[in-house]
Formats: C-alpha cells, sequence, structure tokens
C-alpha cells in the first residue's frame, strides 16, 4: 500500500524522525517525463528499496510508487504518493506527483507542504507546457526547485537545448 502523508505526519509526531532533519521534497514535471523512474532510483540508491522496477509494470511487479492498477496499467501516476528515505543523517520525505493535466490539482496540494522540488524535464523533448505550469505553481507558493534534465541516454537527447529552454 502506498504511504500517505498522514502516516509521516504520524511518525513525526511520535518523534521517530526529528524535525529540524527532515526534508519534504516534491517530484514534479510533464507527464512521461521521468518522474516516478526518477523517484524509484532515489529510493534505490538510498537502501530504502532492495530493487528496481519498470514504471509500466512489465516485470509483474510495477513500481513502488505506482500502486493503482490503473497507475500500472497505463504507466502514469495519476494520485500523489508519499514515501521517505534517509540521506545522511537526514529524512527525507519524497512525492512524486501527477504530470499529466487532467491531475494538476494533486500537484497544488502537494507543493503546499513542500520545502523544495525538483522539476524534471524530458531530455529529447525539452520543456513542455506541463513543465511550465509546474514552474509556475512552484513560483506561486515560493518552493525552492532545482531543474533536472532526465532521459539523457536516449536517442535525440540534447541537454544544450532543455537547458535554454530553462532560460527562456
Amino acid at each position: 500500500a502506498r504511504p500517505r502523508a498522514a502516516e509521516v505526519a504520524r511518525a513525526l509526531a511520535a518523534g521517530a524522525v526529528q524535525a529540524d532533519m527532515t526534508r519534504n521534497i516534491g517530484i514534479s514535471a510533464h507527464i512521461d517525463s521521468g518522474k516516478t523512474t526518477l523517484t524509484e532510483r532515489i529510493l534505490y540508491y538510498t537502501g530504502r528499496i532492495g530493487s528496481i522496477h519498470d514504471v509500466r509494470g512489465k516485470d509483474g511487479v510495477g513500481a513502488k510508487m505506482d500502486s493503482m492498477d490503473l497507475e500500472r496499467e497505463k504507466g502514469i501516476t495519476i494520485q500523489s504518493a508519499a514515501t521517505h528515505c534517509e540521506w545522511g543523517e537526514h529524512h527525507v520525505n519524497i512525492i512524486d506527483t501527477p504530470g499529466h493535466v487532467d491531475f494538476t490539482i494533486e500537484v497544488e496540494r502537494a507543493l503546499r507542504v513542500l520545502d523544495g522540488g525538483v522539476l524534471v524535464l524530458c531530455g529529447v523533448s525539452g520543456v513542455q507546457s506541463q513543465s511550465l505550469t509546474v514552474d509556475r505553481q512552484m513560483k506561486r507558493y515560493d518552493v525552492p526547485r532545482v531543474a533536472f534534465v532526465n532521459k539523457l541516454d536516449r536517442q535525440g537527447a540534447d541537454p544544450d537545448r532543455v537547458v535554454g529552454q530553462v532560460r527562456e
């Protein structure tokens, strides 16, 4: 089952994690930019999960963050999902948000609790319409953010073009 923000809040209230050593990070982007894949890799490389699975669930398991059958079937995130990992002495809560325009309200709700955000951009497709929407939302809620150019291993990837689009 998917961890919820309420579970994280209960853990903090119980003193299981020091609030000053906790960071709430959101991962947002246009659909199919690799948000859930990035989240899975963070969880794997911090030791939170033991194996990496395909977002579309072709391996019969699917991504940890996409727990709804429809999410696994379509390969998209429909509902924001919260998880956590440890990085050094810090406890990091991660919120993986949907990228499809129909689920923009899910991104809005997540932004209200974030200390920072990662705006994921596709190295092939570049800055897209929902990328701009998410960036405006982060500005509106004063969420500090970094841009992460993903999918640079794909044919047609052009990080310089994406950086140029970000600067525009």
